[in-house]
């Protein structure tokens, strides 16, 4: 049975002499093959097990860019490479040929390598330090290290060196120059950006001219994205934002406070001279008993000796001047207004709706939420408080006013 096996295969090879040459190439491209598959195997079931165990972060990023994936493409090549001479003894292919061909595979299986590393870096750093991007800059390296990759494929084709071939590309710098402009561009921007901290991630910019207005949630070489507040992302060239002007908002947030500036219309037909029974009422309030006692002392020691018969010819008591004092006391109380910060309750210019009063203060919370929620609560307050002091809030005429002069 051998000998019949041994008789057939010799006939099939002197029919077809080319199985001969086929057969061990075909042999060295399976054994190269297990032995890339085997490799990822032992990383996939030994290696990166025991790396996720790690409490380091830099070994978890090699897993996500994939990092030992990429070094096991060395495996077959290593082994095509020692056993170079079964497929140059079968094929009409010289060594010089063939080791031209694996040498160019191989740096750019190491281009990858190293971008792969290069984007493990960025990522461990970008956690530990969010606020210095190292993106733009790696983005940088990557594009040195696949021109020098493409220069040495160059070199090994040509038989030049690469710095003979790095020299000559002066003659061709003009060209170059038109092709990376924007690259080139990108990059001094990135370096206004870096050296005068003009952005950091997650800082709130606000920029009319590209429609942003959110979180900066990525800084690269060539764009600058932000997350907006209706989650949409606005994508910034990162030459384009140093040439328009946009606000950055975090002076603001890393001052501890965050300013409300928000005035209250008072009705001016509404305002008058406090008399005795409206001082009675104001008293029994808390916030406004001594700033009344200490007012009402120092006008009856300037009316003292007086005879007053008409108001204007005495010092006196106005109702929005009241309520402004009782603004202050209230705000000076509040909890959550931040009383190192300006404080100023102020009289805008009289317009036609009324005479403005503006509270200009800081809370002591300047996240977004809860800054809005002790403005509402401020105001809330105020505006209730209004009609206490005989005043009244100006506001155009609405439907309910006209039909409420109508019953009447």
């Amino acid at each position: 049975m051998y000998n019949i096996m041994v008789l057939s295969l010799d006939s099939i090879f002197s029919q077809y002499p080319i199985l001969l040459n086929i057969i061990p190439i075909v042999i060295l491209i399976f054994i190269s093959y297990v032995a890339f598959k085997f490799s990822r195997i032992l990383l996939i079931k030994i290696l990166i097990p025991q790396i996720k165990k790690s409490k380091t972060q830099l070994d978890d990023s090699f897993i996500k860019n994939k990092l030992f994936m990429k070094i096991s493409y060395v495996v077959p090549i290593i082994i095509i490479y020692n056993f170079s001479f079964i497929i140059t003894d079968n094929l009409t292919i010289s060594v010089s040929f063939l080791d031209l061909i694996i040498t160019i595979i191989s740096i750019f299986i190491f281009a990858r390598i190293i971008d792969a590393l290069l984007s493990s870096i960025n990522d461990t750093y970008s956690k530990k330090y969010k606020r210095m991007p190292l993106k733009s800059y790696i983005q940088i390296v990557k594009i040195f290290v696949f021109i020098f990759a493409v220069l040495l494929a160059i070199s090994v084709l040509s038989g030049r060196s690469p710095w003979v071939l790095l020299g000559s590309l002066g003659a061709i710098s003009a060209v170059l120059l038109l092709i990376f402009r924007d690259t080139i561009l990108s990059f001094m921007a990135n370096l206004q950006i870096s050296s005068n901290n003009l952005i950091q991630l997650n800082d709130w910019v606000e920029a009319p001219a590209f429609g942003a207005d959110g979180d900066v949630i990525e800084i690269a070489l060539h764009t600058i994205k932000v997350q907006n507040w209706d989650k949409t992302i606005t994508v910034i060239p990162t030459h384009k934002l140093i040439d328009e002007s946009f606000k950055n908002w975090r002076g603001m947030q890393d001052s501890g406070g965050r300013r409300i500036k928000r005035a209250i219309n008072i009705d001016m037909s509404s305002i008058k001279f406090c008399d005795e029974s409206m001082i009675k009422k104001y008293m029994q309030i808390d916030l406004l008993s001594d700033y009344l006692k200490g007012k009402i002392n120092d006008i009856g020691k300037s009316k003292k000796g007086k005879s007053i018969n008409v108001a204007l010819n005495s010092r006196q008591l106005t109702n929005v001047g009241t309520f402004r004092e009782y603004i202050k006391a209230y705000l000076r109380n509040h909890a959550k207004v931040n009383h190192d910060m300006t404080f100023l309750i102020r009289q805008l210019r009289p317009t036609e709706n009324g005479l403005p009063l503006e509270i200009y203060v800081f809370s002591n919370d300047n996240e977004w939420v809860n800054y809005e929620n002790i403005q509402a609560d401020i105001f809330d307050h105020l505006l209730a408080s209004v009609s206490y002091f005989d005043l009244r809030v100006f506001q155009h005429p609405s439907g309910y006013d006209f039909n409420k002069f109508s019953n009447n």
